[in-house]
């Protein structure tokens, strides 16, 4: 089947390209399964390149000849966002699989293409998280009524794009369930993967990543956030938690938090910022735990931190209900609030020589990058069958 899909014109579609998390990761893994595909993006930051991307060919929209001040202030641009995947050129693929968070789901095709979305999640600030974004984004009060307009009108034409598609797949059965309520469509779910690399580095404490995170020894390890700089990921929470503590916690990632988030660190937190994957996978198996506070709709680091044998306290909520093995693999709390989080970190203390390294990295292993690309492929073969054959 293989030989039959490499004579369709395929091409991949992804939000942003601007930073590398766990969406990324999905398109890396859906690039390597088609390196002819071109990809096509809102927005690419060409100085991030990872080396995969470097020999791709990327198209970008039209927003990539704008001033950077705005392309680095993607607020701004929110207004012009809906319009900007419809303007793509993709008349002449058969095949387009698309990576949304957001707007890539709203490509227009032609009547015969097929386009398969990969949703990481529907537009959290336009539905579940509408209330905390206008809370956290409007500081001057004649901007709310007309931000307001804007949301509404993003909400209308979010629920329109999200019927474009032929086909939906979902990250979790957690945002399936949160497809079918805001979009009233199903979806199959195929989690995403988890880079072999990250599930084979042996711990090194001589290399330069463990040294940084400030490591001496085995018996001094860290807790360890690895995620971007955003106010929903509660990485604030954390830091308080851990200030009263007076544990010591590593920080890897950037964002527009960052700035914030070093001045209420206390002295036993550390912010490495942007790791690459060789060093990445160093600090999470030098880590004594993992962290993870907000509700997200999967959650690529905490498995890749248990790729490691290194437990996850994680949020009892989202997609870390179908990844932690609670008492095996980690232990949930319940809210994310200082006194919660900590309360977490003293039960996973206690917990902490009952954990088998071996069944935490089985566990991690469900989520294998070759398990994604068979189901990927899997699926685009029953649709091929149904629309080729």
């Amino acid at each position: 089947m293989m030989r039959q899909k490499k004579e369709l014109k395929i091409a991949l579609v992804h939000d942003f390209l601007v930073e590398f998390g766990g969406a990324e990761r999905v398109l890396k893994s859906l690039a390597e399964m088609f390196p002819e595909a071109p990809i096509y993006t809102v927005l690419c930051d060409r100085e991030k390149f990872p080396d995969w991307l470097k020999n791709r060919k990327v198209e970008t929209s039209f927003l990539q000849k704008w001033p950077k001040f705005f392309c680095k202030r993607r607020k701004w641009l929110l207004p012009f966002l809906p319009v900007v995947p419809e303007t793509f050129n993709l008349r002449d693929f058969d095949l387009i699989i698309s990576s949304s968070g957001a707007w890539s789901k709203g490509i227009v095709t032609r009547l015969n293409t097929i386009h398969i979305s990969y949703l990481h999640s529907p537009m959290r600030f336009a539905w579940d998280m509408n209330g905390e974004y206008l809370k956290e984004q409007i500081k001057c009060r004649a901007l709310n009524f007309f931000t307001r307009l804007v949301l509404n009108y993003v909400r209308v034409w979010d629920f329109a794009a999200a019927d474009r598609p032929e086909y939906l797949i979902a990250n979790s059965q957690y945002t399936r369930g949160r497809i079918k309520k805001y979009y009233n469509r199903d979806a199959n779910v195929i989690y995403p993967p988890v880079s072999d690399s990250m599930r084979n580095c042996e711990l090194n404490l001589n290399l330069p990543a463990c040294r940084q995170a400030g490591e001496q020894n085995q018996n001094a390890k860290y807790f360890l956030v690895v995620s971007r700089l955003s106010a929903y990921k509660k990485i604030d929470m954390i830091i308080e938690a851990f200030n009263k503590l007076e544990l010591p916690l590593v920080i890897v990632g950037t964002g527009e938090q960052e700035k914030y988030l070093k001045s209420i660190a206390g002295e036993k937190i550390r912010f490495l910022g942007f790791q690459p994957d060789e060093s990445l996978a160093e600090i999470y198996a030098g880590a004594r735990c993992f962290v993870f506070a907000n509700i997200d709709d999967f959650g690529i680091a905490p498995v890749e931190a248990m790729a490691h044998g290194v437990p996850v306290l994680g949020i009892g909520r989202g997609g870390m209900k179908e990844i932690i093995l609670e008492g095996k693999t980690g232990e949930f709390f319940d809210s994310a609030t200082p006194e919660v989080i900590a309360d977490g970190v003293r039960r996973l203390r206690e917990n902490e020589n009952s954990y088998d390294k071996e069944i935490i990295k089985a566990r991690a292993g469900e989520f294998s990058e070759e398990r994604f690309k068979r189901e990927m492929g899997e699926f685009i073969d029953n649709v091929y069958a149904n629309h080729w054959q």
